[in-house]
């Protein structure tokens, strides 16, 4: 029942923020002035901020703008231990350097190193703190550039990368953050530049924690769904989340901006009832996710978790396990691959449903901005699916889906299937899945696990796995960086065909896109397509597992 009245309550709280947050990033993104701080961030990199871009430009000024951040922060990481604050640390090696890079640009997160005992100061406030933000807001700026997309009337424009980007993170992600960290800290995190509380371990060994801008870190991790900790067992350890009201705040914020942008979607688009509609394809589905993944951990499937009464390996006694299984499906639902227990150690078919979670798309509901755009994409595929059984032409908010916009709603759908079955097979092809903890099926599930992760930018680790090898920190790098920039181009392309199209007025064939029967639809073509592409490797590893 607590666990029911945990998940009842981050739905109510959800709810009663969507409408006032959801305007708040709507006048954030629309609003016509700029704050003399933003005006004179336009002015130190030369923007004119009444430019108005075609999808071409936002994009290059997308990629641009990533492929600088991984260059910094690889030179960052290099030379760490030349830099101020460095604790004497030593600088990281070439191929974690280049995985770590890549992973915070592309708002992965993913940690092939402990960050307590490998990083100083000064890298992860100037460094992969400073990824939390920006790479957070760039998933944002191209949702609200997609939407302007479809709520085009012809001009073919997007908007203004750097504009976008300046009013995000100053408007949105910092007073958020700020205000969550007051709060984490009153919770007992740490939030200090001094080193040294040393804890004893379960082990009986001493391990020395260096003290650091924790409350800051985690607020912004959670805020912008990034998965990165300072401490290597991230929001487990008690300095990241004390407490079982901590753990229910890091979640809510984590669940916060991509549950309201729908709202934002809805404002711009002029019809708030399609916001609802998108909302209601990610509450169903997280919904769902959540219930099955803490029925399968309270029912603790298995010889030993049914012996002693529950499935609390790798879980902690402070949450439990219907609080740490809701933690384990929100954060692989969106992009933020924080975790507070070892989803290695969970049941075969819940470990399996966070993995489905991110093989959805990350849609239910998604990183911060992908998420929105993502099902936008599914949206669009559906609307063609309900044309072929009408014998009518395809149309979403008044834009025709034709040919040029099928296939570039098909190639950002495949494009991360790709990434990860050909990762997969790429480990076992090359004996590099021998760095796994297991064999068989759970082996299996680990390998896959980390690609499924990897091209999702979601960041989490099932563990058991070795990664920090040159072939690992490679591969996953080239997951993380393809999985993150090929969707984008290809639903900027897909935005800049549809703000090339005057709208075309509802007729009696058009089919009402929010009502409940497109919302079932939607649900119903976003499962289905997962389960095409991925059903045969799930049934070699967790089903596999689970069923024997």
């Amino acid at each position: 029942m607590a666990g029911w009245l945990f998940v009842i309550s981050l739905v109510l709280a959800l709810v009663a923020v969507y409408r006032p947050f959801g305007d708040y990033m709507y006048r954030v993104v629309t609003g016509a002035r700029s704050t003399v701080v933003e005006r004179g961030v336009y002015r130190l990199v030369g923007v004119n901020p009444a430019a108005e871009q075609t999808w071409g430009v936002y994009a290059r000024g997308v990629l641009a703008f990533s492929a600088v951040s991984i260059l910094f922060l690889y030179l960052f990481l290099r030379v760490q231990d030349k830099l101020w604050l460095s604790l004497g640390m030593p600088t990281m090696p070439t191929h974690v350097s280049w995985n770590t890079a890549v992973s915070f640009v592309t708002n992965t997160n993913w940690q092939a190193y402990a960050g307590e005992s490998a990083l100083g100061h000064l890298v992860q406030m100037a460094g992969l703190a400073v990824q939390n933000f920006v790479s957070a807001a760039v998933g944002i700026a191209v949702a609200v550039a997609v939407v302007r997309g479809l709520a085009g009337r012809g001009t073919g424009t997007l908007g203004n990368f750097w504009v976008d980007l300046t009013r995000i993170i100053l408007r949105i992600l910092l007073p958020v953050c700020v205000l969550a960290t007051l709060v984490f800290m009153v919770a007992g995190m740490v939030q200090n530049l001094s080193g040294g509380t040393d804890v004893t371990t379960l082990a009986g060994a001493t391990q020395h924690i260096t003290g650091g801008p924790v409350a800051s870190q985690e607020a912004i991790k959670e805020l912008g769904t990034n998965g990165g900790g300072f401490a290597n067992v991230n929001s487990a350890h008690p300095f990241e989340n004390p407490t079982t009201w901590t753990n229910w705040l890091e979640i809510f914020l984590l669940l916060l901006i991509p549950f309201s942008l729908p709202r934002v979607f809805g404002r711009m688009v002029g019809q708030n009832r399609q916001g609802y509609a998108i909302v209601a394809v990610m509450a169903v589905l997280a919904i769902t996710s959540i219930a099955l993944t803490v029925g399968f951990e309270v029912h603790g499937g298995g010889t030993v978790p049914q012996a002693v009464g529950a499935a609390m390996e790798g879980k902690e006694v402070r949450f439990g396990v219907p609080n740490s299984a809701t933690f384990a499906a929100a954060t692989t639902l969106t992009s933020t691959g924080a975790v507070n227990s070892v989803h290695d150690s969970y049941t075969p078919f819940g470990g399996m449903l966070t993995m489905v979670n991110m093989m959805l798309g990350e849609v239910a509901p998604g990183g911060v901005g992908t998420g929105l755009y993502g099902l936008l994409v599914l949206a669009v595929l559906t609307v063609f699916v309900a044309g072929l059984m009408v014998g009518r032409t395809p149309e979403y908010l008044g834009k025709k889906v034709g040919a040029q916009q099928l296939q570039l709603a098909s190639l950002y759908f495949l494009v991360t299937p790709a990434i990860v079955l050909t990762g997969t097979a790429a480990a076992f092809a090359t004996g590099n899945n021998a760095t796994a903890l297991n064999v068989g099926p759970h082996g299996l599930s680990e390998v896959l696990y980390a690609f499924t992760s990897a091209g999702n930018n979601n960041g989490s680790a099932f563990g058991g796995l070795t990664v920090n090898t040159g072939w690992w920190a490679t591969a996953l790098g080239l997951a993380m960086l393809l999985g993150r920039f090929l969707p984008m181009v290809l639903v900027l392309a897909l935005a800049g065909s549809f703000a090339r199209q005057q709208p075309a007025p509802d007729s009696e064939g058009t089919l009402p896109t929010h009502q409940p029967l497109f919302v079932g639809m939607v649900v119903g073509v976003t499962v289905v397509l997962v389960a095409l592409t991925f059903l045969p490797a799930l049934a070699l590893g967790p089903l596999a597992e689970g069923l024997s």
